[in-house]
């Protein structure tokens, strides 16, 4: 739902974008979504992780184009992109550590 507000809906200046705020924001989302993929599949093969992983990674550039296409005052983010990648790669980290039996 985040992902559809207008661009005029947050603070264009401040302390938020000096630390990478938004960057931040879609690594803890996107690692969120990405280990809650892995939990709704109860994924358990490495093959199970990287399809999660792609999935995720997919559905982050779609949002992205959505964002370029629909939504006024939004655009196309190739950093917001990339901090999804890092992102879903957390969220699979994350979940290959609690869950996967070595």
């Amino acid at each position: 739902m985040l992902f559809t507000l207008p661009g005029s809906a947050f603070p264009q200046s401040g302390w938020m974008g000096k630390v990478f705020f938004d960057k931040w924001v879609h690594i803890g989302l996107f690692s969120l979504f990405t280990f809650l993929i892995c939990w709704a599949m109860q994924i358990s093969l490495k093959r199970g992780m990287m399809t999660a992983f792609l999935a995720a990674v997919i559905y982050g550039i779609l949002v992205e184009v959505v964002q370029d296409q629909f939504i006024p005052n939004r655009s196309f983010d190739l950093g917001d992109w990339a901090a999804d990648i890092v992102g879903s790669f957390i969220g699979i980290w994350f979940w290959n550590l609690k869950y996967i039996k070595k």
